[in-house]
């Protein structure tokens, strides 16, 4: 069984065979995803999805580069929905340093302000980190993220990057990149990375594995994560497949595990 830890299923690309997709998965070996807000009209709609879809799961955040729109009633609306029995984490949130805005002043604010909401709801984080390694690790040292827990989503970084997350007791979360020609530092990180530590993951509908590259992901493409996966660590698919199913289930708690 796979177990699906970021996608984005509210996303629009998805409107036309949405539910067709997702009614797939199960038969398809995908036992459990996580559908991962990004701003809050897409926890809303998360929420939905969760309701909907017995083997969906949810997470609630609003991504560093939509952090402008986050003011104390949007952070206190998600809060409020921590509570949900399928809210199982807080995210996507963290830093993106890659385009100018919004300002870093705002994104680590709202980063600081969001984990400290998973701390008081006891949630663990889904980190998205982009071309801003050492200002995250400063930030999650300084919040005692080890305290909380969470997985650093499409992990990008290095081997030594990785070692300091490993000391904080974090997960990684390892997609398509893993499969990209070019990833060599990433292929060398999961080499490096022991496999109790590593999560499945799309980021759907973005990051499609080879063969896909370029056209849009859905969780169907993660045997080709897991694969890539087994490759470097010379073990087999299947092995991959139930170590990070369990994995999942150890960090995202609030999922009840299923026979």
């Amino acid at each position: 069984m796979i177990f699906e830890t970021h996608a984005h299923y509210d996303d629009e690309s998805f409107d036309e065979d949405r539910r067709e997709l997702l009614l797939s998965l199960p038969d398809n070996g995908i036992g459990y995803v996580i559908n991962v807000g990004a701003d809050l009209a897409g926890c809303r709609e998360t929420l939905r999805l969760t309701e909907e879809y017995p083997f969906v799961y949810g997470a609630v955040g609003v991504h560093p580069s939509e952090t402008a729109e986050l003011d104390d009633a949007g952070l206190a609306w998600l809060r409020e929905q921590c509570a949900r029995d399928k809210i199982v984490a807080v995210g996507e949130i963290g830093l993106d340093y890659h385009q100018a805005e919004p300002e870093r002043a705002v994104q680590k604010r709202w980063f600081e302000r969001q984990m400290e909401t998973a701390r008081e709801t006891g949630l663990p984080v889904i980190i998205h980190s982009r071309d801003a390694a050492r200002d995250t690790l400063d930030i999650l040292h300084a919040l005692r993220a080890e305290e909380i827990g969470g997985v650093i989503h499409c992990f990008s970084y290095t081997k030594e990057i990785a070692r300091e997350y490993l000391d904080m007791d974090f997960y990684f979360g390892i997609g398509g990149v893993v499969t990209f020609g070019n990833a060599k530092k990433l292929r060398e990180a999961v080499q490096y990375i022991p496999m109790d530590r590593i999560l499945l993951e799309t980021d759907s509908p973005y990051l499609s594995p080879e063969p896909y590259r370029g056209r849009r992901n859905s969780s169907l493409h993660l045997p080709y994560v897991a694969e890539a996966i087994a490759a470097l660590k010379n073990i087999p698919r299947e092995e991959v497949e139930a170590a990070t199913a369990q994995n999942a289930l150890r960090l995202f708690r609030k999922i009840p595990a299923r026979g």
